[in-house]
């Protein structure tokens, strides 16, 4: 299934595993690209060492693209893992908050690509004005930092905005291929899962957090600041309770993820060595989790949206 986006990014399907900070590291990022997709490194939580030894994991696995996925693109954290994004051999970096023009420039130099996560259209636009290669329109569904806008209301208009400028790839509540051809009918030219990727043998994360996933219904996640301070959609817990009922206790960002670390809630990156437990845990997910049944391999899960998205393309012409 070629698009815009496939052309570019020199896949072949029009699949992105989005960057989960704490979730995808090398093995499911490996899985992915391997796939036919694109796997993205969720480095925000990553001291600079450890991303080397991922990346490097990564390019001694297979010669597929993979990217990078930041956060922020704050000056700081820019000087910290620029170059090693760069040395790494990375096709793609990402961010959450906004690429300044300079690493944008940077970046370009070094023939990697640069997209940005927006939740509004006009930073869909800013990013495109600071030289973005492409952006992924974040609907309110998706797990993790997530902004208010639905991604049915945010896509089109992000496509409208940027005039073919660039490639607009489609995130928030997607999880099947049905998601991906309503994506492409919008005017997408691709998605970035998260959520159907966390519930794969490949995801890193601490015991009990796939488990619980298949355990809540697709109204069980909420939007809380209890976690980092800032708006991150995440399973309802006993913790987010709590801050839902005692909001004068919150601190903002980044005070509110040292309170959560404190209080051993803020385990981003805990490998499956390390159980959870999930009553107050730090389990970022996305609405889609009431449609995931089953804990599979990642290249399975990929397998699996391409076939249902070429049936739903099948049913659609059917019907036309």
């Amino acid at each position: 299934m070629k698009t815009r986006l496939t052309e570019m990014l020199g896949i072949e399907l029009p699949v992105m595993l989005a960057g989960m900070g704490g979730v995808s590291y090398s093995d499911l990022v490996i899985a992915v690209s391997e796939a036919g997709g694109i796997g993205t490194f969720g480095a925000a939580p990553m001291s600079t060492e450890l991303l080397v030894e991922e990346m490097a994991r990564v390019r001694a696995a297979t010669s597929k693209p993979f990217g990078v996925d930041l956060l922020t693109a704050s000056p700081d954290s820019v000087a910290r893992n620029i170059r090693a994004v760069i040395e790494g051999g990375a096709s793609i970096y990402v961010a959450g908050l906004g690429v300044p023009s300079e690493v944008v420039d940077e970046l370009h130099r070094h023939n990697i690509l640069v997209g940005s996560v927006c939740g509004k259209v006009r930073h869909a636009v800013a990013a495109v004005e600071s030289g973005c290669d492409f952006v992924v329109a974040q609907g309110t569904e998706a797990g993790g930092h997530t902004g208010q806008i639905a991604t049915m209301a945010l896509v089109p208009q992000v496509v409208d905005a940027v005039k073919g400028k660039v490639p607009v790839v489609a995130a928030g509540g997607l999880f099947d291929g049905r998601g991906l051809v309503a994506s492409l009918a919008l005017g997408a030219e691709g998605v970035w899962m998260g959520t159907r990727f966390i519930a794969t043998h490949e995801a890193h994360t601490g015991r009990g957090f796939k488990e619980r996933m298949l355990e809540t219904p697709e109204d069980g996640t909420v939007i809380s600041k209890g976690y980092t301070g800032k708006t991150c959609r995440v399973i309802r817990t006993e913790w987010t309770n709590h801050f839902e009922q005692h909001p004068e206790e919150l601190k903002p960002f980044p005070q509110q993820v040292m309170t959560a670390m404190q209080a051993g809630v803020q385990q981003l990156g805990t490998g499956p060595d390390v159980e959870l437990d999930t009553n107050r845990a730090f389990m970022a997910c996305g609405q889609a989790v009431g449609a995931i049944d089953a804990i599979k391999p990642a290249r399975q899960v990929v397998e699996e949206i391409m076939d249902d998205a070429r049936r739903t393309l099948k049913r659609l012409a059917a019907i036309s």
